[in-house]
């Protein structure tokens, strides 16, 4: 298979999908609607499944770029360094781990809502696919999205979970301290998400 070779072909797969995709984060003004972290009204446990999350303020550290943008995928210090780890875990075995999107502030996951509502029609059908700003993994720094290196077309699709690199994850990625946030029926209601993990910590026993 072809791979692709140029910025423009790896964004066009990545915006079929909203949520994920993996632009530097733009200069977006939060309504006050969805701001979050403020003393006088804090966000409410969960909003449409999603549980809230306020923007980290732990170091970040580099996770890796995304394929042949130049992008740097930003994680909290401590889960840039594991998944690096696992991807040279993964590389020693034949598979090729690409971060997709990391850390994200409140004003990147806004723009990525307003388009999914504008494209799903409602808030509420949006967040199925799209956390609210404020209710995002990606704020807290310790969730990731990640792909397959030869297979650009699945990255932000279900299709990623055919490819040798889920297969690979789904064995070995606990052993790194990543688990996948939304498994098929998931209790919290958000659309199936093969692509999305987040580093809970290595387990206290080996």
């Amino acid at each position: 298979m072809r791979l692709a070779t140029s910025a423009s072909v790896a964004f066009a797969f990545i915006l079929a999908s909203c949520d994920a995709v993996p632009a530097d984060n733009p200069v977006v003004e939060t309504p006050e609607e969805f701001q979050s972290g403020s003393k006088e009204s804090e966000p409410s446990a969960t909003l449409f499944g999603h549980m809230a999350y306020e923007e980290t303020e732990e170091p970040l550290g580099d996770a890796g770029r995304y394929r042949d943008t130049g992008r740097v995928v930003q994680l909290r210090a401590e889960a840039a360094r594991a998944f690096r780890a696992m991807q040279t875990t993964a590389r020693e075995s034949g598979v090729e781990l690409v971060p997709i999107s990391g850390y994200r502030t409140l004003g990147y996951q806004e723009g990525l809502f307003t388009r999914a509502v504008g494209k799903y029609g409602s808030k509420e059908s949006a967040a199925r696919w799209v956390a609210p700003p404020g209710y995002s993994e990606h704020h807290s720094g310790l969730a990731i999205d990640i792909g397959a290196l030869e297979s650009p077309e699945t990255d932000v699709e279900t299709a990623f979970e055919d490819t040798p690199a889920f297969a690979w994850l789904k064995e070995n990625a606990g052993r790194f301290g990543f688990e996948i946030s939304f498994p098929r029926d998931n209790p919290q209601g958000v659309s199936y998400e093969p692509w999305h993990w987040r580093y809970t910590g290595l387990p206290d026993d080996p």
